[in-house]
């Protein structure tokens, strides 16, 4: 071999080497950070907050002049901008549909607004203060005699969503059925500054923090063990429970499993190279051309770039301006439910969905005034500090299951996730589905909840 031979050999193994190098920094695991239980997210000094640790009954009780008033903006609503010739929603909100659903709004859905108020309170809600924050919450306790076994179910929704995507499942979760010899008690929280939680009055409440404020709720109610649901920022803030909190979560159940550690990502892109190598070959198109995923993701998520950086800048342009705030919200429901919908002239929103459970959920957040609060999660989480931390890379040995419906806004292959949740013990795909599955399809998500449980049904948890 001569000097250039050598040369290579020598430079080849020294890449090698750095790779491998690269590669062991990337995947070494990191440890639980440690964690402030009574941090202090209320407004004023800390020093001066005493905590009222009762859980208090909640119920909604608009007066008429608050529904009254929003007759009037609906009625003085301003005349919409007529849709380009020949499309649908693939420029936004088509305003045609729009207008039909103001007009819904406006004569018929607020002409029940005590049927709607009425069910919206059909389950026991709470509310009880923890870290400086009031936060409200549902807890539906089994109506079953003698029940074999009670399970208890924290269940965590995302944005723009509320505690109203729960609504279809919980009476599914909380009966006897031929499918479990059990029943759940169901614990639904609204996120800090989503509906009618108080929204944080210092910045830094990330996911991570969340997940601290869930824990204490939950020992606020007297479980020392629990499984946990979650979708959108509630698979996050659930993935960080059963991360941190591994002698209390008995699995955790997520329909938007992410690892965000540098090794995911990673493996992300080798799996692009020879997709099949990665995943069953008729699972490819859940995550693969990667390419496409990644168009997909650039078309819907200009929103996350502004809520990211400027929340209350969006904020104060739909706080108390229903028109807004509906367009906002309900276009999520369509595109982020299928996104060929966008070539639909309905934006088919009602192909699984009612406008009373749309509405339902607009509702929520116009009466709490918390569109800005609920958006401020963004910034709070996609910024260098909270980035940097690299908390996927704590693994969890808490037993998961990831469920992937067909439309989710984003896929992982198992093989990225389980350097992360590394005792996955179920992984289903769905030919349909999208990103607000509890409430587009409850009986499956309910039947993919149970089969998980029952894998663990037997495990000693006490």
């Amino acid at each position: 071999m001569g000097f250039a031979g050598r040369f290579l050999f020598v430079t080849l193994t020294l890449l090698v080497a750095l790779l491998f190098k690269v590669y062991q920094d990337v995947a070494a695991p990191a440890a639980i950070p440690a964690i402030d239980y009574s941090e202090y997210w209320g407004p004023g000094d800390a020093k001066n907050y005493k905590e009222d640790v009762e859980v208090k009954p909640f119920k909604l009780g608009y007066a008429d002049n608050v529904i009254e008033k929003l007759k009037n903006k609906l009625d003085d609503a301003p005349k919409l901008t007529e849709p380009l010739e020949g499309t649908a929603f693939e420029y936004g909100f088509n305003s045609k549909r729009l207008q039909e659903i103001l007009t819904y709004w406006r004569t018929d859905y607020l002409g029940r607004w005590n049927e709607r108020q009425e069910y919206l309170n059909q389950f026991p809600q709470f509310r009880t203060q923890i870290q400086g924050l009031d936060i409200h919450f549902l807890r539906v306790k089994p109506e079953v005699r003698n029940p074999k076994r009670i399970v208890p179910l924290l269940m965590l929704h995302g944005w723009p969503g509320s505690v109203r995507e729960f609504y279809e499942i919980i009476p599914k979760l909380v009966t006897r059925s031929n499918e479990k010899e059990y029943v759940f008690e169901v614990i639904v929280p609204s996120l800090p500054g989503y509906g009618f939680s108080q929204g944080a009055s210092k910045p830094g409440l990330s996911p991570a923090k969340i997940a601290v404020i869930m824990r204490n709720l939950m020992t606020r109610l007297g479980f020392k063990k629990y499984y946990v649901h979650g979708g959108d920022w509630g698979a996050v803030v659930g993935n960080l429970m059963a991360t941190f909190f591994q002698d209390e979560v008995l699995g955790v159940h997520l329909t938007m499993c992410m690892n965000t550690a540098p090794i995911g990502t990673l493996k992300n892109l080798v799996g692009a190279v020879a997709p099949s190598l990665v995943v069953d070959r008729k699972y490819v198109d859940f995550y693969y051309p990667y390419l496409d995923r990644l168009k997909l993701l650039i078309t819907e998520t200009g929103y996350m770039h502004i809520q990211a950086t400027k929340p209350d800048t969006i904020g104060a342009t739909l706080i108390g301006n229903p028109v807004g705030l509906a367009t906002y919200i309900l276009e999520k429901f369509s595109t982020w439910t299928n996104p060929q919908y966008r070539s639909l002239p309905d934006g088919g929103l009602e192909k699984y969905f009612t406008l009373d459970s749309l509405l339902d959920n607009v509702m929520i957040y116009y009466l709490t005034d918390s569109i800005t609060t609920s958006q401020r999660l963004y910034a709070e989480t996609f910024n260098i500090r909270e980035i940097s931390r690299e908390l996927d890379r704590i693994p969890t040995q808490v037993p998961a299951a990831c469920a992937k419906f067909r439309h989710e806004l984003f896929q992982q292959t198992d093989w990225s996730l389980r350097d992360h949740l590394q005792n996955m013990i179920q992984s289903n795909h769905y030919d349909d589905g999208g990103h607000f599955v509890a409430m587009q399809l409850p009986e499956v998500l309910y039947r993919d909840i149970v089969q998980f449980v029952n894998r663990l049904y037997r495990r000693e948890d006490q």
